[in-house]
């Protein structure tokens, strides 16, 4: 079986550096375009690649990867800030590219929230409890370069939470708060969630569980941006075979 070819989308960035040298390394893969700022996307540019990973900003990544698909290349996504309507663009489009609805030829798109497996496990595992804890609430902590906030993780995993919950007919966090909301953090479905962002930090998370008399509290942290590295492989490797949209990269583990 020939080798995945691959091109980098923010190459020059601290994430894709990372990405292409791992590329580079990787057994079954062949790094065949590295695109920084300023580059444009266009089937002459990804080189025939046969995946494209996205890392670059959140005000060009969605409008990247309809380009990647116009070019007829799978796309990794790592780049935060999408919603609903973003993802429901692409969803649109790959069936537009695919009428006769979706094959195991068809294209992929897959956006990760997280690579680290830790993050991943950890969402994983708030999904899980989320359902038997009456308070829910999700901190995350990143360096101070980041650009937006909440996470693209938090939400994700406030996201699970409110979903587990809402199954299991659970009503909101007690919170008698009347003023002062502001200090209460972003509200995600319902979830509270709040962003730190200081000096020295990489990327970090804490969920939190309360009952009466006891607390649950899940904790990732990912100290070197090369802990990310096996997920995006994986990912790499696995959207070839997955057609549509996916988000989150748990569904391509065996968490069963």
């Amino acid at each position: 079986m020939s080798d995945i070819k691959v091109a980098v989308l923010g190459a020059t960035g601290r994430m894709g550096t990372q990405a292409c040298a791992a590329v580079e390394a990787a057994e079954g893969l062949t790094l065949v375009a590295r695109l920084g700022r300023g580059d444009t996307v266009s089937a002459d540019t990804l080189a025939g690649a046969d995946v494209v990973v996205d890392f670059t900003v959140p005000a060009v990544t969605e409008a990247n990867v309809h380009a990647v698909l116009d070019a007829g290349a799978h796309a990794v996504v790592g780049t935060t800030g999408w919603d609903d309507a973003s993802r429901a663009r692409v969803s649109a489009h790959l069936a537009e590219l695919s009428p006769g609805g979706l094959s195991t030829s068809a294209l992929g798109v897959l956006i990760a929230p997280n690579f680290g497996l830790s993050a991943v496990l950890a969402m994983t595992f708030a999904a899980k409890a989320a359902r038997y804890f009456e308070s829910a609430e999700v901190v995350e902590l990143h360096h101070p370069n980041k650009v937006d906030a909440p996470s693209g993780t938090a939400r994700h995993t406030a996201a699970a939470i409110a979903r587990a919950r809402a199954e299991a007919g659970r009503g909101p966090s007690p919170d008698a708060t009347e003023t002062g909301w502001e200090a209460r953090g972003a509200d995600v479905d319902g979830v509270r969630v709040h962003a730190v962002r200081l000096r020295g930090l990489v990327a970090h998370e804490e969920i939190l569980f309360g009952n009466e008399g006891e607390q649950l509290v899940i904790r990732q942290d990912s100290f070197d941006r090369a802990s990310f590295m096996p997920g995006v492989l994986l990912a790499i490797r696995s959207v070839v075979s997955r057609p549509g949209l996916t988000v989150g990269l748990e569904n391509v583990l065996d968490l069963s």
